[in-house]
């Protein structure tokens, strides 16, 4: 297996610190999560400081950022790249303790890349980088392929064209296929044409994944929906060029169909759907 820092170089390994993010907000929120959606929330990772200070940044002059990617096991991170860091003035304990930059080291291999350790981290969950590499031997378990939309952008940024739905599910685009897989969810298609919205809900085994190939299948386009398949009719190519798809609630797959549905129904009540939009029932 090849090493971390056989291809991802830090500008000084004297001056850096790993940081392994696993859950954060009460356990709600994964790490993984927060950097595919790559905003805010994910500099609040790792700009923490707290008052321990085998778990703060203060001495360290550069960041290699990594969240658990539980998925596979708990030995295996998603490389989340490497900030210059700046501490904060005057000093921040139990919150945002530091400013944090970019860097273009390893950069293309930003949520792509992930690594698996040769044995857990332990307790401390920030750690000198020299020492992880000694003691925990990161190496390159599997480099994940890029797709023309770019990562997965978080299921509250998703808002996909018909074309843009065709290509990650024809592409089997990797992040987006683990995202939407992973989850259940209601679902909304709207007709940037006409201002309609259509109100659905994804509770298979396969998520959202699995309810919305259907709507990319390009022989159809219609998942089976009766309506859509007379707009297609009228005119082929019009799902194509008016049909954008966005998630509005999602749930892990412990939550039964009945629930799911109970929040179709709410959402489809809230937006009158039935009345002034696509839904029929």
């Amino acid at each position: 297996m090849i090493n971390f820092e056989d291809i991802i170089k830090t500008p000084n390994p004297e001056k850096t610190k790993i940081k392994f993010n696993m859950k954060g907000g009460g356990d709600k929120y994964p790490a993984y999560e927060a950097l595919l959606e790559d905003g805010d929330r994910w500099i609040a990772f790792n700009a923490h400081r707290t008052k321990k200070t085998s778990n703060d940044l203060d001495k360290a002059e550069y960041l290699v950022a990594m969240a658990q990617y539980k998925q596979y096991g708990k030995e295996y991170y998603l490389f989340g790249g490497i900030y210059k860091v700046k501490k904060i003035i005057p000093e921040v304990n139990h919150g945002r303790g530091y400013n944090l930059t970019l860097l273009n080291n390893g950069k293309e291999f930003r949520k792509r890349l992930i690594l698996k350790l040769s044995k857990p981290i332990g307790q401390a969950y920030c750690q000198k980088y020299n020492n992880v590499m000694k003691n925990n031997k990161p190496g390159i378990y599997t480099i994940l392929p890029e797709s023309s939309l770019g990562g997965f952008i978080g299921y509250k940024n998703v808002k996909l064209t018909q074309p843009q739905l065709q290509e990650i599910i024809k592409n089997k685009a990797t992040e987006w296929k683990r995202a939407l897989s992973n989850v259940k969810g209601v679902y909304v298609i709207t007709d940037v044409e006409t201002g309609k919205l259509y109100i659905g809900a994804a509770y298979g085994k396969d998520g959202i994944w699995g309810r919305w190939k259907g709507y990319a299948n390009v022989k159809n386009l219609t998942n089976g929906n009766k309506d859509f398949k007379k707009i297609k009719d009228l005119d082929e190519n019009y799902i194509i060029k008016n049909f954008r798809y966005t998630i509005l609630e999602i749930f892990d797959f412990k939550t039964n169909k009945e629930e799911v549905l109970e929040r179709e129904e709410f959402w489809k009540e809230v937006l009158d759907t039935r009345k002034h939009g696509m839904n029929k029932n």
